[in-house]
């Protein structure tokens, strides 16, 4: 929602923008927060779609796949309880293992 009150619609995808568009209830102020009631607005595909998750060579492959279609940045969510261990995972062996990783170019 952020990013549609930051910059509208236009530009944004439209998939992305239509799920965060009719989410009465949601309460950003506890989103991504371990055990939040807003579990219930993020099933498995939303989760498929615009997350990347899993094992350090699932998310090497997710983001080598995501920068193949156009992405040129990403954001690391820092609130599961694991954010050290996190952030020197991605110093550690993700960043590294993509910087050959140039994003298609989009026209």
């Amino acid at each position: 929602m952020d990013l549609v009150k930051r910059y509208g619609e236009q530009g944004l995808p439209p998939d992305l923008t239509a799920y965060v568009r009719d989410r009465p209830g949601y309460d950003y102020q506890h989103h991504a927060e371990s055990g939040s009631s807003n579990a219930a607005f993020v099933d498995d595909e939303s989760v498929e779609r615009f997350c990347v998750i899993g094992d350090t060579k699932q998310h090497i492959a997710k983001l080598r796949k995501l920068a193949g279609i156009g992405v040129k940045q990403f954001n690391i969510y820092l609130m599961s309880g694991d954010e050290e261990e996190i952030l020197e995972t991605y110093g550690r062996e993700i960043i590294p293992a993509l910087r050959d990783v140039a994003p298609a170019l989009t026209a």
